[in-house]
């Protein structure tokens, strides 16, 4: 019993020790390094000319492209067979050149890479992992890994309208480069501030499908002190209910520091109306002593601001707007 005792203290011990460290930072891009896209999930069949559109986009930065030898396969649904992206995104993470991991698109189908992928090297050597979406599942489990990741755009957001993705070109490179970012975002009406003038976490999250299909595995997320972000596309109301009250009884919503609500974009409609907007639907969610602040522009939109997870940030709010700034 006192062995039983002494194990779950120590297990406690060192979950709170690991909670609190700071998570690892790779090295930021700088003139004449190498960053690589691979396609870990959809298919990119016919979108060559977007691809050469990023390419140019980071050579434009000073920067080498090198493209995944399976970039433009196709295996049905995804971007070649399981082991083709493996391969693709493991020869990335091993190879000592490239700096930096940019996901083609999103989509479906990194969650069924993730374990098959060794990040020995990566630990030695780590590299930005970009994207968003899908890619929430790398986000995730390479947070447990210890190693801040990079939510923002991703090549097929350059098929935008020029004009509408400036912010999110410049955040990106921002991000990317290591200048200093920091957003201010106007009040919506539906913020949750509380009395809340200043708060303070570790950034994490993404979207809000794969955040839930990530429940019960080791790459599941502690969300105690953190600052949790959420977006999602294409959903009934009722199936983003079911979602969060999914991470709601698992705990992500217990000593959660805040909550930061990003696009939520091409809400379906039901032939049984849901009664509520989407913002109230998540107010109703999350309990009544967690701020909660929306309209920030990341998600599925053209405007998609880069978000270092996994980085301390700073909130500060008024009741015109909250500003967000990362620390270095």
């Amino acid at each position: 019993m006192k062995k039983n005792i002494l194990f779950f203290l120590l297990l406690m011990i060192f979950t709170l020790v690991k909670a609190q460290e700071k998570l690892i930072s790779p090295a930021y891009l700088k003139v004449g390094d190498t960053i690589a896209i691979v396609a870990p999930a959809g298919i990119l069949q016919g979108r060559q000319a977007t691809i050469q559109k990023a390419q140019k986009l980071a050579e434009s930065w000073g920067l080498k492209v090198v493209l995944g030898k399976n970039i433009y396969n196709q295996n049905n649904h995804f971007a070649g067979t399981d082991n083709e992206r493996c391969q693709d995104f493991q020869d990335a993470l091993d190879d000592k050149s490239v700096k930096a991991i940019w996901a083609a698109r999103g989509g479906y189908g990194s969650v069924r890479i993730l374990d098959m992928l060794d990040f020995t090297e990566y630990k030695k050597h780590p590299k930005w992992i970009i994207g968003y979406s899908d890619i929430t599942a790398f986000h995730n489990h390479i947070h447990n890994l210890g190693f801040e990741t990079l939510h923002a755009m991703m090549p097929t957001s350059l098929e935008e309208k020029p004009e509408e993705i400036t912010e999110t070109i410049a955040s990106f490179k921002k991000a990317l480069f290591g200048d200093n970012l920091k957003y201010e975002i106007p009040s919506s009406t539906y913020n949750r501030t509380l009395s809340f003038k200043q708060i303070e976490g570790e950034l994490i999250g993404g979207n809000l499908a794969i955040l839930t299909s990530m429940l019960g595995s080791k790459s599941q997320l502690n969300t105690e002190n953190k600052i949790l972000f959420i977006e999602e596309i294409g959903e009934y109301k009722y199936s983003i209910d079911r979602m969060l009250q999914s991470l709601k009884r698992a705990g992500y919503f217990t000593k959660v520091n805040a909550v930061i609500v990003g696009d939520m974009s091409l809400i379906k409609k039901n032939t049984t109306s849901w009664g509520s907007s989407i913002e109230q639907l998540i107010l109703d969610v999350v309990p009544e002593g967690i701020p909660v602040l929306f309209d920030f522009p990341a998600g599925h939109e053209a405007e998609n601001r880069a978000l270092i997870f996994g980085r301390n940030i700073q909130l500060k709010i008024d009741s015109e707007q909250y500003s967000m700034s990362f620390k270095k």
